[in-house]
């Protein structure tokens, strides 16, 4: 059980806040709307980073001095090429036709931020999907409606019992958050810091 100094999660996210929880750490939600972009020559695994650190940056103004800072980003690859969130219905089916059959890869970010200290990092998960129906690809966006989450879809909704086989890394960080790695590297900063 987290008893260290308070903790900021500058998301929005609700998969984030979950796991936050789940990992017994008492936080805080601060969040400022953010540019998630970065340099057209980044390289790919170094973007969520990247945008993490933006989003930590943006969110200390609002911080005290002795807070810890929280931020994540979370990508998913396909070929090399970043895949986004679904502009709309039809971007949805799009990305998840692509998806089906197919390996892609998860990359999560994140930045762990206090005072004049950052602990950085990143996780990558691959997975796998079967290959989907064009039915299942609509009743899954239809249903759930997965705009707001990269590559159109949540591991712990049904296309993710349905038509994921298997990946190879953590299920967390595919959700949004390496919720252990977070946790370990929590204790870390806060050990360093007392």
């Amino acid at each position: 059980m987290y008893t260290g100094k308070r903790v900021i999660l500058a998301s929005q996210s609700p998969r984030r806040k979950q796991l936050l929880e789940q990992a017994g750490i008492p936080f805080e939600v601060k969040v400022v709307d953010t540019a998630e972009t970065f340099p057209a020559d980044m390289a790919i695994p170094e973007v969520p980073v990247h945008i993490a650190r933006q989003k930590s940056a943006a969110v200390a103004a609002l911080c005290n001095a002795d807070d810890i800072i929280i931020t994540a980003d979370t990508v998913v690859v396909l070929d090399d090429t970043i895949i986004g969130k679904p502009k709309d219905r039809e971007d949805a089916i799009r990305i998840l036709s692509a998806l089906s059959g197919r390996i892609h890869r998860v990359i999560t970010g994140v930045v762990i931020k206090r005072q004049q200290e950052e602990l950085s990092f990143s996780k990558e998960t691959a997975v796998h999907f079967k290959s989907l129906t064009t039915e299942q690809i609509t009743y899954y966006v239809d249903t759930y409606k997965p705009y707001d989450k990269a590559g159109a879809y949540a591991i712990q909704e049904w296309i993710g019992a349905v038509g994921i086989d298997r990946i190879d890394g953590c299920f967390y960080n595919v959700m949004g958050l390496p919720v252990s790695n977070v946790v370990e590297a929590l204790e870390s900063i806060t050990a360093e810091n007392n």
